[in-house]
């Protein structure tokens, strides 16, 4: 049975993560991307072993494995006693648990690793989309340089600002949360004499805005230190945006001795405020749907942003096997969204309130969720 012509909008971790996956699906994909070309612009991720795992289903996991570090523990420690309040065993243990470890890397290099699973040539730089439209010839895209294509379905993976979302379902602003991050990598050394620098560390501060995490990068080489604090003065978005070290260590003056000596360590800092939606009632029309950010952009406290696009890439690629015709389509994706939405939005709510693992709790309904094996169940 001949596949589908599926144009994916974002070439991020879900756009490229859903490009593969639908391939292996038997799937002609294209995906259009905005940047010229792919950059080292962007976050340093926690990769959970339920997203690991989703990775390793691709093909990837050998990519990641190469420069990702395996954190020994996740720990949860009080901002002012350092008193451990949990610990959560990874490593070999979480392997041995959910089938994956977990892995803290660059976004660059994930999207480097899904860039060699995925061919070059079906990847288009400089597509900044415009709109969305559907006919009975398909679903074109109108890109902002005068060109379009169409295709027989559209996913917008293009994140909280998707241009595909607003196609959909109208204009709506995210919501500023009052919360600032702030970003920085330093070599390990210089923060050795900190308490297992090897492990995913979160230092909870005084209220839900205030947090310290920590954790290994480039097998242990460099460790990444996140900060936020409730801040309602800035509100730039950018990834990078300078910061001011003196102002973020400020911030945290009453912490540990320990928490302040990671800030202590750091030269130079990125600074953004973050921006949230409400969980989105329906993600999909006709042959369009939306993953990741597009659909559900949440807060990091729980560290499954990037995870929720790479779990809603598998699952939409699963729900469109054998998928060949427009009634078929949109029964495949009543099924993927029936599949995710749930899910999502407890994630995104339960970021949003930031107590998860605060102190020893259940972590297997997040780790042990399996995107390859989950059930679907399929809408009439």
């Amino acid at each position: 049975m001949a596949g589908l012509h599926i144009g994916i909008v974002g070439a991020g971790v879900g756009g490229l993560t859903a490009a593969i996956a639908l391939q292996k699906q038997g799937h002609r994909v294209t995906v259009y991307e905005q940047s010229a070309k792919f950059s080292h612009v962007g976050a340093d991720i926690n990769l959970t072993p339920n997203v690991v795992r989703a990775l390793d289903g691709v093909g990837v996991g050998p990519g990641i494995r190469r420069t990702g570090a395996r954190p020994t523990f996740r720990i949860s420690r009080d901002w002012d006693t350092g008193l451990e309040t949990s610990r959560l065993p990874m490593g070999n243990t979480a392997e041995k648990l959910y089938g994956a470890p977990q892995l803290t890397i660059h976004r660059a290099d994930i999207i480097a690793a899904l860039a060699e699973a995925f061919p070059l040539e079906n990847i288009r730089f400089s597509k900044r989309l415009k709109t969305v439209s559907e006919s009975d010839q398909g679903v074109t895209l109108l890109f902002e340089d005068g060109t379009q294509d169409t295709v027989d379905m559209v996913v917008g993976a293009d994140g909280i600002h998707s241009r595909v979302r607003t196609a959909l379902f109208g204009e709506e602003y995210p919501r500023f949360t009052g919360v600032v991050s702030f970003r920085a990598v330093v070599p390990t050394e210089r923060v050795k004499d900190v308490p297992e620098i090897e492990a995913f560390t979160k230092w909870w501060g005084p209220n839900p805005q205030s947090q310290i995490v920590t954790f290994p990068l480039n097998s242990g080489k460099d460790t990444f230190i996140f900060a936020t604090t409730g801040q309602d003065s800035w509100t730039e978005e950018s990834w990078t945006s300078p910061g001011d070290v003196n102002e973020l260590r400020g911030f945290y003056a009453d912490f540990h001795p320990d928490a302040r000596a990671l800030l202590d360590a750091c030269d130079t800092v990125l600074k953004s405020a973050l921006y949230e939606r409400e969980p989105l009632a329906q993600w999909s029309r006709g042959a369009v749907t939306l993953l990741g950010d597009a659909c559900h952009p949440m807060l990091p406290f729980m560290a499954q942003g990037a995870g929720m696009a790479i779990e809603d890439a598998v699952v939409l690629a699963r729900s469109l096997s054998g998928v060949s015709t427009k009634a078929q389509i949109e029964k495949g994706l009543a099924t993927y969204t029936s599949a995710r939405q749930e899910r999502t939005a407890k994630i995104q709510i339960g970021s949003r309130g930031n107590q998860w693992m605060k102190t020893q709790g259940n972590a297997d309904w997040v780790y042990g969720y399996d995107a390859w094996n989950v059930p679907l169940t399929v809408n009439a």
